[in-house]
């Protein structure tokens, strides 16, 4: 039996970007928990532009190549890792945009959320970004990691978790392989 897929997402496409950081952290955990088939959509290298489909994404009729492609690697993804930041109270709309981008894609997958920020470590994010989950069928899972002034932690272009940020990344991905299992 192959392992599950897992997408890691990360959502900021900002020039220096911390996110970059964090998101190559989730990869090298979940790749190297052994439980999981990872794979990853920066939407940095993505770059959708803003929704330029003339059909509504629950017909699936595409008409552009980097939809396809984008379908194809949702399609293929079990479950989701989400990697962003908190921009004023809310997430990136580079997310909301690749998120809106599908429908059928994401319909009953679960999906995990590390966030980061200042003081609320993306707190607001991920409040903001729950319905919108909701509403597209994706089940989130209960153990979120959220990580407050994520610039402390970046050293040498890397991201410097803390024991409480393993932890926290751990019961996630436990979390993620057990529904996905």
């Amino acid at each position: 039996m192959s392992a599950p897929r897992l997408l890691v997402v990360i959502a900021s496409t900002r020039p220096g970007r911390v996110g970059e950081h964090v998101g190559r952290w989730v990869i090298e955990r979940a790749r190297s928990s052994g439980r999981f088939d990872v794979q990853v959509a920066d939407l940095a290298e993505l770059a959708l532009p803003l929704l330029d489909e003339p059909a509504h994404p629950r017909l699936r009729d595409y008409r552009h190549d980097h939809t396809h492609r984008w379908s194809a690697q949702v399609d293929a993804a079990d479950g989701f890792v989400f990697v962003m930041p908190e921009y004023n109270h809310s997430f990136t709309a580079p997310l909301k945009n690749a998120l809106d981008y599908l429908v059928q894609e994401w319909d009953g997958k679960p999906a995990g959320l590390v966030s980061y920020g200042g003081l609320s470590g993306g707190t607001r994010a991920v409040t903001a970004l729950q319905p919108v989950l909701a509403n597209l069928g994706i089940r989130g899972v209960h153990a979120n990691v959220e990580i407050a002034w994520v610039a402390e932690h970046i050293a040498d272009g890397r991201f410097d978790a803390t024991d409480r940020h393993e932890r926290a990344l751990e019961a996630q991905l436990t979390e993620l392989a057990a529904l996905l299992g």
